[in-house]
């Protein structure tokens, strides 16, 4: 499994060094609840919400034998993911051998060195990002 990281149709791509341990995402309902007088609580169906998902590992200094890719070191992903914050543009988010490929946003993106290593370890949170498409009417 490798995961990906690209803006702008693979203009700049990063594959993550260091596999997080674990992901998931979360997928929910927005779904409503309301009283009412002869049947009680009753519940409807909502769309769907928008997908999140929260990726925690490490962004290594140095050379590791494990690393899944030795394109950048440590303080070059942490400059390109905040130079793409800047830029504002939504990011794709691929995971190979899962169904996971999706836009998303940088709803948070948190790092810092901890344990003299020089590695960063980081937690990025992207929330899906849905293109909007406006449909055409005749005047």
């Amino acid at each position: 499994m490798d995961i990906y990281l690209s803006i702008n149709n693979r203009e700049q791509l990063i594959t993550l060094p260091v596999l997080p341990t674990e992901f998931r995402i979360q997928s929910g309902m927005k779904n409503d609840t309301y009283d009412t007088i002869s049947q009680g609580e009753i519940k409807l169906i909502g769309m769907e919400t928008l997908k999140s998902i929260s990726i925690q590992s490490f962004f290594p200094s140095k050379d590791y034998s494990f690393l899944k890719d030795r394109t950048y070191k440590g303080w070059e992903y942490i400059n390109m993911l905040e130079s793409w914050k800047t830029r504002r543009v939504p990011i794709r988010l691929v995971i190979s051998d899962t169904p996971v490929n999706m836009a998303c946003t940088i709803e948070s993106f948190e790092y810092g060195l901890q344990d003299g290593s020089g590695d960063i370890y980081y937690t990025l949170t992207l929330s899906e990002f849905k293109f909007i498409e406006l449909g055409k009417r005749s005047v």
